[in-house]
């Protein structure tokens, strides 16, 4: 596992004497531990209070799960959402930053993700369907063979340690690394023959197994997720409306 050393550091100071963040809050085995913290204690605020002065602006917090324990958490800028003509009451067309953990694999994710939803969602999810306005169309224009996206993907991927999970959520989760890669193409290719009916997206983040967490600080995992998401800034830029400086 690459250490956390490696990572770049963040562009300002985090306040790290005011984070009570401990490791055993990302639990392997139920989630992310969210509920019944103090504010310095939850990774939530945490981040979300360093996005927004890391980028001077503000974000928006999402989750999939509830109670206690979370399995994903996301943070999309506000300001590329209201950007939207026809979307811009959802969250679901925007890129955004991620963490999970995966209870099933046993692994910690962090990084980057946009979802195309359905290409024709049923009835009583309709907010879920592909919109003209959705980043979605942005990614898929931006996977060309040799072009600045590639060029990015394949720094993470090759050279930083990043994994590229891209096409249906309910299929099996296949990983591109740095000993499958081809670029651009086979990337949108993945992503072009999920079927309309389900749920479709495409991640970029750089994985930690339960060894990894449990031999860091609460401190130096939150520092690593900030780096994270500097590192894949510049492929989120390439997918939004309002990029990120």
């Amino acid at each position: 596992m690459r250490q956390k050393r490696d990572f770049p550091q963040t562009s300002y100071a985090l306040p790290t004497a005011a984070i009570g963040f401990r490791p055993e809050f990302l639990d392997f085995r139920r989630g992310i531990h969210v509920g019944d913290l103090e504010d310095n204690e939850r990774i939530t605020r945490i981040l979300k209070l360093g996005l927004e002065a890391r980028y001077r602006q503000p974000f928006v917090t999402e989750r999939w799960g509830r109670g206690v324990y979370w399995h994903w958490i996301g943070y999309l800028p506000r300001a590329n959402r209201e950007a939207k003509p026809v979307s811009n009451r959802v969250s679901f067309g925007c890129s955004k930053f991620f963490l999970s953990v995966d209870t099933d694999e046993r692994l910690f994710k962090c990084g980057l993700q946009v979802e195309r939803g359905y290409v024709k969602a049923p009835q009583d999810f309709t907010s879920c369907q592909l919109e003209r306005d959705w980043d979605w169309h942005r990614l898929m224009r931006a996977l060309k063979p040799a072009g600045p996206l590639e060029k990015e993907l394949k720094r993470l991927v090759m050279r930083e340690g990043f994994r590229i999970r891209a096409g249906s959520w309910e299929e099996e989760p296949g990983y591109l690394t740095k000993a499958n890669f081809t670029g651009s193409s086979g990337i949108a290719r993945a992503l072009r023959k999920a079927p309309g009916d389900t749920w479709t997206g495409f991640q970029l983040f750089y994985a930690m197994d339960e060894n990894d967490v449990r031999s860091s600080t609460g401190v130096d995992l939150v520092e690593s997720m900030m780096a994270l998401f500097e590192e894949v800034t510049p492929v989120m830029n390439r997918c939004m409306q309002m990029e990120l400086s």
